[in-house]
């Protein structure tokens, strides 16, 4: 395979998430698909009962879980309570088919709709409803999900959260997954509680029993490993690790150099893998704190995740981007029905379209800004009078909850730059407090070529010479404007670009938490010139 130079032939390779070597017996994990049960498959009463033996399940692990565990099995129950997926198939039953199939066939398209998705954050998404779908039809079998021995590797597509949860890690093991994403929560997880993992390894002829070792800091999977084998990944650790560390500037060199390194997360777990001498959260995905539509009406529940977050930062920034929905994110149904999603209702727009949404929001940022440097950014500005109305309506909320007599304090207010026409115009939103380049969509716009589309997408390495164009005026009209500018977008996150930014003149820098120590690396050789 291509991954390994030092075991040729030998073995395979994906993405680690960052954590150390595990050897053990192979595991081979249940195959992802439940069969469907078919006693009563038309009573309702059967499919409500079994939902509710998953909550009570969930809720059970919920009582035994630490912090991070509780968030991420809360999201599962908030789902699976969610009357938007409790009746997601009620619509199909009355042609005959029968009220369990019909959910099961909604809640496979409500699956295909996540993993379709060229968004990693979503795409990861997934493996959480297809853990409730499969704790529902266990209940309705009167199966339950079997534990694995310890110290074992689970190998599999993919490994449910809820199964995660309910394995013993204490003896050791690991994950070796076919598919999987390291933003999944499962990678959270497994990096809140230090178990290597390799996801994205593609078919491996692997049966159970067999001897495995896994390197989650290389991405790498070794059938049978010798002694050797074992050493020399152990020797290869400790050499990358001792490099990451000398690169892990601290925050007061990084200041004296006018480089800042930030993170970006779709949910505060993520934050357990985060070094300390990270300079602060660059960019909140609050629309992946939403299991479902429900969340989106919950002042509190938003209030609470923001705190986390706010909390684990201190003094440092924490920047929440507004509800992205729309696109390829259609919660609740926002943007499923448009024949072009990325170039219509989606973002602020989408919000200005649905206010009702925005003030929740709203209230809730307001009020968590009173706990630390929060900030907030607008997703898919094109005019600046779509941060004019997003300002009023925080100052009208803003005024409700001191009526209420409830602590409040307006943040920051900037927005994302990722429509051309923005940033051919950024002298025209003065109303912006900052700037944050996300070059995702700024590409995909500039090249007319879709993020999904494989056919197109050679289009986007030839035409970053336009994009870096396009960045070096942005940020030059930001400077001339006196308006902090950062990049969020996944081109902060190639090396190989690295230099061609810090040339079009950006000194602020956010990107996975995977990716901070890489950039850091590339940060300190680019300014020593080794």
């Amino acid at each position: 395979m291509s991954g390994a130079r030092d075991l040729p032939g030998r073995s395979w390779r994906g993405q680690g998430n960052g954590i150390g070597l595990a050897v053990g017996a192979v595991h081979i994990g249940p195959n992802p698909v439940v069969a469907v049960p078919v006693a009563h498959p038309g009573d309702p009463q059967i499919l409500a009962a079994a939902i509710e033996t998953a909550i009570a399940d969930l809720q059970a692990l919920m009582a035994a879980a630490d912090p991070h565990s509780r968030n991420i099995l809360e999201f599962q129950v908030e789902m699976l309570s969610d009357p938007a997926i409790r009746d997601i198939g009620s619509d199909r039953a009355d042609d005959g088919t029968g009220t369990v199939l019909a959910w099961v066939s909604a809640i496979e398209d409500y699956i295909a709709g996540f993993e379709s998705s060229d968004d990693d954050d979503i795409c990861a998404r997934a493996v959480d409803v297809i853990d409730i779908r499969n704790r529902v039809l266990g209940a309705l079998n009167g199966t339950r999900a079997d534990d694995f021995p310890a110290g074992s590797i689970f190998v599999g597509a993919d490994i449910a959260p809820s199964l995660f949860l309910t394995h013993d890690w204490t003896s050791g093991g690991g994950i070796a997954l076919s598919a999987g994403s390291t933003a999944s929560h499962v990678a959270m997880l497994a990096r809140a509680r230090s178990v290597p993992m390799v996801v994205g390894l593609g078919p491996v002829p692997l049966e159970n029993g067999m001897r495995l070792m896994v390197d989650g800091i290389r991405g790498i999977v070794l059938p049978e490993p010798t002694e050797t084998d074992i050493a020399e990944a152990l020797c290869s650790i400790e050499i990358t690790s001792a490099s990451a560390a000398k690169s892990n500037l601290p925050p007061d060199g990084e200041i004296k150099s006018g480089m800042t390194c930030l993170v970006n997360i779709g949910h505060p777990a993520e934050l357990a893998a985060v070094s300390a001498d990270c300079a602060g959260i660059g960019l909140l995905r609050s629309e992946f704190l939403m299991s479902s539509t429900a969340d989106l009406a919950n002042e509190e529940r938003q209030y609470r995740l923001y705190g986390e977050a706010l909390s684990w930062a201190g003094e440092r920034p924490v920047t929440v981007r507004l509800l992205d929905l729309g696109g390829d994110k259609a919660l609740g149904g926002f943007g499923a029905n448009e024949r072009n999603p990325f170039l219509g209702m989606r973002g602020i727009r989408l919000l200005l379209a649905h206010p009702d949404l925005l003030r929740v929001q709203a209230r809730a940022l307001l009020r968590a800004a009173v706990l630390g440097n929060l900030k907030v950014m607008l997703p898919m500005v094109t005019v600046a009078s779509e941060i004019t109305v997003t300002r009023r309506i925080f100052a009208e909320e803003a005024e409700g909850l001191a009526r209420r007599h409830v602590a409040s304090r307006m943040p920051d207010i900037g927005m994302m730059v990722e429509v051309p026409a923005a940033a051919l115009m950024l002298d025209r939103f003065e109303n912006a407090d900052f700037f944050s380049l996300g070059t995702n969509d700024l590409a995909q716009y500039l090249s007319a070529a879709a993020r999904d589309s494989a056919a197109a997408s050679s289009l986007y390495e030839q035409t970053r010479p336009a994009l870096l164009r396009l960045i070096r005026q942005t940020v030059a009209m930001a400077d001339m404007m006196g308006k902090p500018i950062g990049i969020c977008g996944d081109l902060a996150g190639i090396p190989d670009a690295l230099s061609e930014l810090l040339a079009c003149g950006l000194k602020q820098f956010s990107v996975a938490p995977q990716q901070l120590a890489a950039l850091k690396t590339a940060l300190h050789h680019t300014k020593t010139g080794s």
